[in-house]
């Protein structure tokens, strides 16, 4: 397809999609004469995912390059790759203290994790994040205990499961792991948004109020 047809396809504007080109986030297309290029069904697909980076994660493009080269590097194993590239995208800063809430935020989360039988990966900004959040909880005297948390793991170990089963209806590697990337992005607004909604209809039940 010629970028005409492309843009028509995506839904990105031409003048988008040569940005992308220079940027190195699109790979070239065929030359076929010295001002057109032939496009591919994998362009089509890479700008999809380039769309849910950029677009409606909010990712920088710098970022987002950093995460399509980590998901082309044919030299690691799948496992690795998609370690990568969801490592790249953006996380809440670590804590920067380095008192005592700060070391009782990261006993529990160690300890969290070794009671859902996760790997503990102190180095995973993940694990760092959460290590943020559970010090903000235990600085400002909110319920925070294994006990109270083991509820979220189980329910996010769970939705984990489910993921890793949609991105195996994609055939080749390539698609799984920007299907990886780019559900990583798009349903964490639908988990948000879904927790909240959750959250009112429960209340109502419980309290008696129906808005």
């Amino acid at each position: 397809m010629r970028l005409a047809e492309l843009s028509e396809r995506s839904g990105v504007t031409t003048a988008t999609i040569k940005y992308y080109l220079r940027e190195g986030l699109l790979p070239p297309g065929e030359r076929v004469t010295a001002t057109q290029s032939e496009y591919r069904e994998e362009h089509l697909r890479r700008l999809r995912l380039i769309r849910a980076l950029v677009q409606v994660g909010r990712i920088p493009v710098a970022t987002a390059r950093e995460v399509l080269a980590a998901v082309e590097d044919e030299e690691s194993d799948q496992l690795t790759r998609i370690g990568t590239a969801i490592a790249a995208l953006p996380h809440p800063a670590p804590p920067r203290e380095n008192d005592e809430t700060v070391a009782a935020a990261r006993t529990l989360a160690e300890e969290l994790q070794r009671r859902l039988g996760w790997r503990v990966v102190p180095g995973n900004p993940a694990h760092q994040a959460l290590v943020s959040a559970l010090t903000a909880l235990l600085r400002l005297g909110y319920p925070c205990t294994v006990e109270q948390l083991l509820p979220y793991g189980e329910a996010a170990g769970r939705l984990a499961g489910h993921e890793v089963a949609l991105i195996g209806e994609f055939t080749s590697p390539t698609t799984q792991l920007e299907a990886a990337v780019a559900l990583t992005v798009l349903y964490e607004p639908v988990l948000l948004s879904l927790r909240r909604l959750a959250q009112a209809e429960t209340a109502s039940q419980h309290l008696g109020h129906h808005p």
